[in-house]
C-alpha cells in the first residue's frame, strides 16, 4: 500500500519558470496602464499634462501612417549612423589595443566626445551640411555609437590573458590564428554589448537632432510640430512610435548577437 504522494523531479515547473519573465512584464504594464487611464479620467488631468492611454492609442490608430514614416525617416538616420559609429569605434579600438601611445592618445577624445551636448552640436552641423540633409542626423546618430563601441570594444581586447597569447606564440600562430582563435572570441561579448547600448542611443541622439530642423517626416520634428499645435496626444503617439522603434533596434542587435554566439567559435 502506498500513500504517499509521488515525489516530484521538478521538470513539471520548467514551463512555468519559462513564462514567467514574459508574463510578467506584461501584467505590470497592464496594471500601470489602468492605473494611468484612472488616475486621469478620475482626477481630471488636463491632456497638455498628461493625455490619456486611450487618447493616446486613439491618434495612434489614426495616425498610423505617417508615425510609419516618420519610423522610417529616423530609422533610416539610426541604423546609417550605428553602422558608421560601430565601424569607426571597433577600429579605433583596435589601433588603441595595439600601440599604448595612440591610447593614451585616444581617452582625452573620447571622454571629451562623450560630454559634446547634441543641443549644441546639431545647429553647428545643419549649418555645416544643411538642414535639409541627414548628413548631421547621422554624424549625431554616429558619434552617439561610436563611444560605447570603442569602450566596450577595448575592454573586450584588453580581457585576452597574456598566457593565451603566449600559448599561441608557442605554437607559432599567425596574427590571424590568434586572432581568430582567442582575441576575436574574447571581444566579440563586449562588442555586442556595445552595440546593444549603442543602438538605443543612435536613436535618442537622431531624435533629438530632429528637434532642430529638417525634413517633416522624421519623429523628432513631428513631436515638436504636434505640441506647438496644442495635440498632445498625437505628440504622445509619436513618443509611443519612438519608443516602438528604439525597442526594435535594441531586439535586432541582441538578436544578432545571440545568431553570432551561436556560431562564434570558441577559444
Amino acid at each position: 500500500m502506498s500513500g504517499a504522494a509521488p515525489v516530484g523531479t521538478g521538470r513539471a515547473s520548467l514551463p512555468d519558470l519559462r513564462v514567467v519573465p514574459v508574463v510578467a512584464p506584461l501584467v505590470v504594464g497592464a496594471l500601470f496602464l489602468g492605473l494611468w487611464q484612472w488616475a486621469v479620467t478620475g482626477l481630471e488631468v488636463d491632456p497638455y499634462v498628461l493625455p490619456a492611454p486611450s487618447a493616446i492609442w486613439d491618434q495612434t490608430v489614426q495616425a498610423r501612417e505617417p508615425i510609419i514614416s516618420g519610423m522610417i525617416g529616423t530609422g533610416k538616420n539610426a541604423l546609417f549612423g550605428i553602422l558608421l559609429g560601430a565601424f569607426v569605434g571597433v577600429v579605433a579600438a583596435v589601433l588603441s589595443s595595439m600601440a599604448k601611445a595612440l591610447d593614451q592618445m585616444a581617452t582625452p577624445v573620447v571622454a571629451s566626445l562623450s560630454v559634446i551636448p547634441i543641443v549644441a552640436l546639431a545647429p553647428v552641423l545643419y549649418t555645416m551640411f544643411g538642414a535639409a540633409a541627414n548628413t548631421g542626423r547621422i554624424v549625431i546618430a554616429a558619434l552617439a555609437a561610436c563611444i560605447p563601441v570603442y569602450i566596450n570594444t577595448l575592454r573586450g581586447l584588453r580581457m585576452v590573458m597574456p598566457v593565451h597569447r603566449e600559448l599561441m606564440q608557442v605554437y607559432a600562430a599567425s596574427p590571424v590564428q590568434v586572432a581568430r582563435t582567442v582575441t576575436l572570441p574574447t571581444a566579440t561579448p563586449y562588442v555586442f554589448t556595445g552595440m546593444r547600448i549603442a543602438s538605443s542611443m543612435a536613436v535618442i541622439s537622431a531624435l533629438i537632432a530632429e528637434y532642430f530642423g529638417g525634413p517633416l517626416g522624421g519623429l523628432g520634428k513631428s513631436i515638436t510640430t504636434a505640441a506647438s499645435s496644442s495635440n498632445y496626444p498625437l505628440a504622445w503617439a509619436y513618443v509611443l512610435g519612438s519608443i516602438v522603434l528604439g525597442l526594435a533596434f535594441y531586439v535586432v542587435t541582441l538578436l544578432i548577437e545571440l545568431w553570432f554566439s551561436r556560431h562564434q567559435p570558441r577559444p
